[in-house]
């Protein structure tokens, strides 16, 4: 199990937060995620077959990119 951390500037109000954590939910290999409004970031905890790289594509993909 890998838990990353991810700075999303994009989230402005409970929506985001709502939004972000359905859509990640939903990513096979994906055990938990915690998307915080306060600090504008999303803890993801996950295994395979889910990668850093599929969860980043995802967040663009819903218009949340992660700051790099």
């Amino acid at each position: 199990m890998s838990t990353v951390t991810y700075s999303v500037p994009g989230i402005h109000c409970g929506h985001c937060v709502h939004t972000i954590t359905t859509e990640l939910k939903d990513l096979a290999g994906v055990e938990e995620v915690s998307a915080t409004l306060d600090k504008k970031q999303v803890v993801v905890r996950y295994e395979a077959p889910a990668t850093t790289e599929a969860i980043e594509s995802l967040l663009a993909e819903i218009n949340y990119p992660a700051a790099k």
